[in-house]
């Protein structure tokens, strides 16, 4: 695992050395010798090496990483250019398209939220190829939790994005009155239609932005392959 190097560091330093984190390490690095498990090692963290602590803008919560190849890369509801986008991400470009008129992009690739300050992160940051959740349960939501709650106590406004019931479990850990949350079904096929279409969270979240005086995100994801639709 390409250990994290960036203010992230210090600030979940306290983590590394408790009994929990010890045992997933040693649980993770035997999973990748014996097993086929996403995302590739080295982007474990990158939620956290894309968006350092101090530039995070908005944060929202994903599960645990796609767990078919080449999906996953270390940022909830982001796959690589060339892969497919997947259903989630479909109604999230869907509801951009209808809250701000971003026009719906050709690839799946988040990196340009990461680097304006959207941290993407998910729950838990691995995961057995071919089987949804099969790391859940052995640690990292202790890890996430941490991240969780230094994101609670900056001194700054954020806005939390939380999308679908684990997500919004995560709700009692916020509670400086500084930041915005904001909640919604999660948008995969089998909940978007009950209350994630017509959330405006992106809007909101730039209005928000906007008003503490924070640059608003760009959420438009280019086109990569082909000129702007």
């Amino acid at each position: 695992m390409a250990a994290i190097s960036n203010d992230w560091a210090e600030a979940l330093k306290g983590e590394y050395s408790k009994p929990y984190y010890r045992e997933l390490y040693n649980k993770i690095n035997q999973e990748y010798r014996e097993r086929e498990i996403f995302p590739p090692a080295d982007d474990i963290f990158n939620a956290f090496h894309l968006t350092p602590l101090k530039d995070v803008k908005v944060v929202i919560l994903g599960q645990d990483p796609y767990h078919n190849n080449g999906q996953a890369h270390g940022l909830c509801f982001s796959v690589k250019p060339d892969v497919e986008i997947p259903p989630s991400l479909v109604n999230i470009y869907q509801e951009l398209h209808d809250d701000l008129g971003c026009y719906i992009p050709d690839n799946g690739y988040l990196v340009k939220w990461a680097k304006q300050g959207v941290l993407l992160l998910n729950t838990v940051l691995t995961v057995r190829a071919h089987q949804a959740n099969s790391h859940r349960g052995i640690g990292w939501e202790e890890f996430t939790d941490a991240a969780i709650r230094v994101l609670n106590e900056q001194d700054r406004p954020i806005v939390f994005m939380l999308w679908g019931r684990p997500a919004q479990s995560k709700k009692s850990m916020l509670n400086n009155p500084k930041h915005l949350i904001l909640e919604a079904p999660h948008p995969s096929p089998l909940s978007a239609y009950r209350g994630f279409f017509g959330c405006r969270h992106f809007s909101q979240a730039n209005e928000f932005l906007k008003f503490h005086q924070i640059e608003p995100i760009d959420w438009q994801i280019e086109n990569i392959h082909q000129g702007q639709s």
